[in-house]
């Protein structure tokens, strides 16, 4: 198991608003990587929904998506590919055939990475920049608004992960 996937759930004394947010936000992006960790790449690349979705497209997804709501959403920072998860024909998530798995997996932990720098140096209270995602200056999320926003969509795409993974090899579990 690597460091990134051994992240345990924050202890139920946390009592600090920004702990318990970063504990969690933590815990799912590990949760991720566990459910992902020994499938194959063809049943990375495999979808089992109608929706087509496949477990390695929404790696790529939650990476893109750390990139938005921290990179060009919070920080306002000058990103390429905003939408790189996005089929530029239909908007599905998508995956090239040349994007290795690795690829896509050190995406996502750069992005992670990257998303901790951003948090690390501001305040709970303080608001998005103007010039990025939040162009307007009344339409600025404060930055535990976006963290328990962030918590919320991976919780929910894990537990997706989960069905998708039974199905998949019948793996159950954290």
């Amino acid at each position: 198991m690597t460091e990134e996937t051994a992240v345990a759930e924050p202890p139920d004394t946390l009592t600090d608003n920004r702990d318990l947010l970063l504990g969690y936000l933590d815990y799912y992006r590990a949760a991720l990587l566990r459910k992902l960790d020994g499938m194959p790449d063809d049943e990375l690349r495999t979808s089992r929904l109608p929706s087509g979705w496949t477990p390695l497209a929404l790696l790529k997804h939650l990476a893109f998506v750390e990139r938005r709501w921290f990179r060009w959403g919070f920080a306002a920072e000058r990103v390429d590919e905003i939408w790189g998860d996005r089929d530029p024909d239909d908007g599905r998530w998508h995956v090239r055939p040349d994007e290795a798995a690795e690829e896509i997996r050190r995406l996502f932990l750069d992005e992670c990475a990257r998303s901790r720098e951003i948090v690390a140096s501001a305040d709970l209270r303080d608001r998005a920049r103007s010039g990025g995602g939040f162009d307007s200056s009344d339409h600025r999320p404060a930055l535990i608004w976006i963290l328990f926003h962030m918590v919320q969509e991976y919780a929910r795409h894990v537990g997706q992960l989960d069905i998708v993974r039974e199905l998949a090899d019948g793996v159950t579990g954290e």
